[in-house]
């Protein structure tokens, strides 16, 4: 039996398959070893991870993460799972990104994004990633995501930029006061995540008109940033993962049909196509 896993900032989906059959799923806290130690990310899968799967004979561990683009966080996400699961472990650690972009093209090319608690995207080419723009992250980019959809509500709650019936309906449905708000997002960690727990208000709400125009413009900065970026992107198909994506998925179809793209597909996670691929490739 193998072990696939897609980790995003705020969690991670682990799909434990034979063949193409899965035999158990389940989720975890969100893994990232770009902002994790390595003894933080040992003990939350020591905890979570191995007394749900310690009775099956695993053989490998396909990972799919945030913070796994470079060689350092995967040796040491690699060496974590070997200590907890054996030295003969085949382990391979990747990107989230080729993770989405797998999922959604498999051995075909396109222009494969994530809109979930952060974004990013990439030009894939069937068999790996040709041209990324940096996502830089909620401070400097993420558009699009979550996190920025969070941010632009908390910002525009706090400055009345909101219809008053609006702004306390939010204050009041998270217990929000503006030391709370400041003390999460410059104290406290992983305010990516606290700012993205507000998109489903976003989308309960979303007949107001300034949350809409949030959305709507949040994605726009994502198509102009980022995809238009990728050569003939308006001739590429497009392909997202992610539930802010999947949330959404209207208001992305109206922008991409407004300004002539098409979109293949978007999908909540990534693990359906993650699970074709792999049963697939071991063929």
């Amino acid at each position: 039996m193998n072990i696939i896993a897609d980790s995003g900032s705020t969690k991670t989906h682990w799909c434990v398959i034979e063949g193409e059959n899965t035999v158990k799923e389940f989720y975890t806290k969100g893994i990232n070893p770009f902002y994790q130690t390595k003894e933080e990310i040992l003990a939350e899968l020591k905890e979570n991870l191995y007394p749900r799967i310690m009775q099956s004979t695993i053989d490998g561990v396909h990972f799919y993460g945030a913070g796994c683009a470079f060689a350092e966080q995967k040796k040491m996400l690699s060496e974590i799972f070997r200590d907890i699961l054996g030295k003969e472990l085949v382990v391979t650690i990747e990107s989230d990104l080729l993770g989405a972009a797998r999922s959604l093209f498999g051995k075909e090319s396109g222009i494969a994004c994530i809109l979930g608690t952060g974004s990013n995207s990439c030009y894939y080419n069937g068999r790996g990633i040709e041209k990324n723009v940096p996502p830089l992250g909620f401070i400097l980019g993420d558009e699009g995501s979550g996190a920025i959809l969070g941010k632009k509500l908390t910002s525009d709650a706090l400055k009345n930029q909101l219809p008053p019936d609006l702004v306390s309906k939010f204050m009041k449905e998270y217990d929000l006061t503006l030391e709370k708000v400041l003390d999460h997002v410059y104290k406290k960690p992983f305010p990516n995540r606290y700012l993205a727990q507000f998109v489903p208000f976003i989308k309960e709400n979303i007949q107001y008109p300034p949350l809409y125009n949030i959305v709507y413009s949040s994605f726009n900065d994502f198509f102009n940033r980022n995809i238009c970026q990728y050569p003939h992107s308006e001739k590429t198909p497009l392909g997202f993962v992610g539930s802010v994506a999947f949330h959404f998925a209207d208001i992305l179809q109206t922008i991409a049909r407004e300004r002539h793209f098409r979109i293949i597909d978007i999908a909540q996670n990534p693990m359906k196509g993650l699970i074709k691929y792999h049963s697939q490739k071991n063929k």
